[in-house]
């Protein structure tokens, strides 16, 4: 019988489960320290993390920590791997676009009065990585955020950690990204496909499951703002500096990790009509929900079972 608990961190909505449910106390140990190394190192609204510090010292050759170092190294491993689509140089932008403090005071800004300042992108190039030194140079005028990728990696860890620790199945979700690790219950993990990651279990939505690696989804619908004259979202499309013009709502993505899958979803989104193509020659089973309503399925995503 799978145990879970759900409580509120890093802005978002966390979810752990345990195959066993005598280990869920220990799983969720393990989780909550794992998120507070990323608060701690990776959060771009914290004056006192690694980043926030990095990105004050933009221009300077600076020594990080090691979980900071790995986060930026994944982060840009992943703008390689997807050429450029998920990219960390755009913080700048998302701040002009008014994401510029955490999602729940976004939302309390007078968006009759706010007008957003959108910036060309540097892009992932520019950003030097020293290993031997564990030191990053951020190029002036240029700020990281690592919201695209950080959040599934820190999944990834916490599930195989806990799942090593308790030797039993776990999930850890945080948001719309879901890892899991460890044998998988019968039947797998039962996930709900929703629009907004803080929806209930219980609440509507195709629900699909997994046994191992991970799912995420990205989207426009819920992470939105308004300004003069327009709607904002925090998906940005590096190659305009914009929040991305999209025909998607939602894109869920199921790969061999959840930071594989998170990385797929996100581009998908800001390629819009190009998209479906993209995750077909990706050969990842996917969700593609339209503004319009319609939904496209790929690469033997499973079928959906709807309560």
């Amino acid at each position: 019988m799978i145990a879970s608990e759900t409580f509120p961190a890093l802005g978002t909505t966390v979810v752990v489960a345990t195959a066993d449910p005598a280990a869920l106390p220990d799983a969720r140990s393990i989780l909550e320290a794992e998120l507070k190394g990323f608060d701690d190192a990776c959060s771009r609204f914290r004056p006192d993390s690694e980043l926030g510090a990095l990105n004050r010292r933009a221009g300077e050759m600076v020594e990080v920590g090691p979980l900071l170092f790995l986060a930026v190294e994944v982060a840009i491993a992943v703008a390689k791997r997807t050429d450029g689509l998920v990219d960390p140089t755009v913080g700048a932008s998302l701040r002009g676009a008014g994401y510029d403090r955490t999602f729940a005071e976004v939302l309390l800004r007078d968006g009759t009065r706010f007008r957003p300042s959108f910036q060309r992108v540097a892009g992932w190039r520019s950003v030097e990585l020293d290993p031997d030194r564990r030191m990053i140079l951020v190029p002036p005028r240029v700020e990281l955020d690592l919201g695209a990728t950080a959040k599934a990696l820190a999944a990834d860890r916490a599930a195989e950690a806990a799942a090593r620790s308790t030797e039993t199945g776990v999930l850890v979700g945080l948001g719309g990204d879901v890892a899991v690790a460890g044998d998988a219950p019968l039947g797998g993990w039962p996930l709900r496909i929703a629009d907004d990651h803080a929806a209930p279990l219980d609440g509507p939505g195709p629900v699909v499951s997994i046994t191992a690696g991970g799912l995420a989804s990205s989207g426009t619908r819920v992470r939105r703002w308004t300004s003069v004259g327009s709607e904002l979202h925090h998906i940005i499309d590096p190659r305009t500096g914009k929040p991305a013009a999209t025909r998607w709502q939602t894109v869920s993505v199921a790969a061999p990790t959840c930071l594989d899958a998170n990385a797929a979803s996100t581009a998908a989104v800001v390629l819009g009509d190009a998209g479906e193509d993209w995750l077909a020659g990706a050969r990842l089973p996917a969700r593609l929900a339209a503004v319009d309503g319609t939904v496209s399925t790929l690469n033997g995503w499973p079928i959906e079972a709807i309560p």
